[in-house]
């Protein structure tokens, strides 16, 4: 009895810490999940009234061509930096732009975002656009493409890509991550939530690996339409989103020369032939030097004389008239003409107008009318 009672207590015990555990899990799933409609509260003065011990600076570069924008809209800048108490100062000389906390500031990130601002206002994103940082809910992410592709002309195509004809393919990405994107050079600028920056990056690293963004446009816009359904929130999206495989149908190229393997032998190769031994095989080794100098000469001599003969005969190439193409005549049909057909093709060119009027032939004259005419003359 008392073995059955330490078992049932063990049992017990055993099935408590799981109950405790199942119900820790379920709790962190619970933390885990954002109820709808949530918004975190702002930061205000009343959390950090003693402000900040020291400044925090931080500069960025712009290109020339974006100076005389930046002119136009600094007012503008200063006016929403001084909002969150932030300093900006624009150093056209150098070319930077510099921003940096005051005594007035009470916002520790405030710094961090006026340095996203300056970023994105550096990488042509507009005024309009790039204040949109200075808010809670908002982030950027810069990402630089142009180092994941080493040739150049397939970097602008993959670039173009992504932009689509006349912009479609990046408003189709805009509106469905809820994103601004601007791709300019060598980088991506995005601007938005974080859910939306993070397929945004996806997208356009896809891109540059040769994956076309149409793709992964279907698949946001399939997750966007079962992220409405509240059951299928829970569960997994993997059977309904569409499975692209890549295939490659160009063959690969076959060389023009094709090098055929020899069979495999263990022995190595037979040593090649030295000059002596050469010489030893004709039986030119036993000869005299003089004579040997007479027989070099001779084939120089003949060598020179085929030379010779080889450019007279592409010089006289040149004299060689062309053979003339034998002139076909025209044959008519069993060896005969066909006189009717030629007097109907006479007759139709005689009705032609052709800006003429067809001349009549004159009747004919007797010769006993010529010999009267001239008596008369006589006479």
């Amino acid at each position: 009895m008392a073995s059955s009672t330490t078992g049932d207590g063990v049992s017990e015990a055993q099935t408590g810490k799981k109950s405790k555990k199942t119900k820790n899990q379920v709790d962190e799933s619970d933390l885990l999940t954002v109820p709808d409609g949530w918004k975190e509260p702002g930061f205000t003065r009343d959390d950090n009234p003693r402000g900040l011990l020291e400044e925090s600076s931080f500069a960025t570069l712009f290109p020339k061509y974006r100076e005389a924008y930046l002119k136009e809209c600094w007012p503008l800048v200063e006016k929403a930096c001084g909002e969150a108490n932030i300093k900006a100062s624009l150093d056209l000389i150098e070319g930077s732009i510099t921003v940096c906390t005051t005594k007035k500031t009470f916002d520790p990130y405030a710094i961090v975002r006026a340095r996203d601002l300056i970023k994105l206002l550096a990488r042509s994103v507009p005024f309009e656009q790039a204040v949109r940082i200075l808010q809670d809910d908002m982030a950027c992410d810069i990402i630089k493409i142009g180092t994941l592709v080493r040739n150049r002309e397939r970097f602008v195509k993959r670039r173009q890509r992504l932009i689509g004809p006349k912009g479609s393919t990046l408003k189709a990405l805009e509106l469905l991550t809820n994103c601004y994107v601007m791709v300019q050079g060598n980088t991506v600028s995005a601007l938005g939530p974080y859910n939306g920056l993070k397929e945004v990056r996806k997208v356009v690293m896809d891109t540059m690996k040769n994956i076309h963004p149409i793709y992964n446009i279907k698949t946001l816009m399939i997750k966007r339409e079962l992220s409405k359904d509240p059951d299928l929130r829970v569960q997994s999206w993997e059977r309904f989103l569409p499975k692209f495989r890549h295939k490659n149908l160009a063959k690969r190229k076959e060389p023009k020369k094709k090098s055929v393997k020899k069979e495999y032998t263990p022995f190595p190769p037979a040593q090649p032939e030295s000059k002596v031994d050469k010489e030893l095989a004709t039986g030119e080794f036993f000869l005299r030097e003089s004579v040997k100098k007479r027989k070099k000469m001779e084939e120089i001599k003949v060598k020179q004389g085929e030379a010779l003969t080889k450019k007279q005969e592409e010089r006289n190439k040149a004299f060689i008239p062309p053979k003339e193409k034998p002139l076909m005549k025209k044959t008519a049909k069993d060896g005969k003409l066909d006189i009717d057909a030629i007097k109907d093709k006479v007759r139709k060119a005689k009705t032609k107008k052709l800006g003429a009027p067809p001349v009549i032939p004159a009747p004919p004259t007797s010769t006993t009318d010529k010999k009267k005419k001239k008596n008369k003359t006589k006479g």
